[in-house]
């Protein structure tokens, strides 16, 4: 039997990536992506319907500091990661709750850099390999110009930290 836990996200940050460390020391940033779809076809307003959702996004180690250091509120970014059902008791009410986040293993830009930076290549999206933070394009004119960062986690170690939920 195949069994397969993969998600492809992009969407908007909502708010600027809420980063900390562990008791441990690993990093660890908090991001919430906002994911429009548009829906079925309104035939009284002649209008699609859209709906939006709202999907929080755990990243870790070199990620989590990726997040801290190139990602802000309203950056639209592509997520590749993997569900992860957090689960705990209510403070108040004792009773059980339970939370569907996505655990990102690869975050990459998916829009221009916003106005107002300097350097990059047009159109963003750039993608880091082999663990290097900076991917390199060519402007066009023979000179080299840095493209948006991006990174993808190495290994295949689960860094979750005892799996707390922020």
């Amino acid at each position: 039997m195949i069994e397969m836990n993969k998600v492809f996200l992009c969407g908007n940050l909502t708010a600027d990536p809420d980063y900390r460390n562990t008791a441990s020391g690993l990093g660890v940033a908090s991001l919430r992506l906002a994911v429009n779809r548009r829906g079925r076809f309104d035939r009284e307003t002649g209008q699609a319907q859209e709906e939006t959702l709202f999907i929080d996004v755990t990243a870790w180690d070199k990620l989590a500091d990726f997040s801290r250091n190139y990602l802000s509120k309203g950056r639209r970014i592509f997520v590749e990661g993997r569900l992860k059902m957090d689960q705990w008791q209510d403070k108040e009410t004792g009773g059980n709750r339970s939370k569907i986040t996505v655990v990102a293993e690869r975050i990459q830009f998916a829009d221009s850099k916003p106005q107002g930076e300097g350097g990059g290549a047009p159109g963003g999206g750039g993608r880091a390999e082999g663990g290097s933070s900076w991917g390199r394009a060519d402007s066009g004119g023979g000179s080299q110009a840095r493209e948006e960062p991006s990174y993808e986690r190495q290994g295949t170690a689960d860094n979750t930290e005892d799996d707390l939920p922020f």
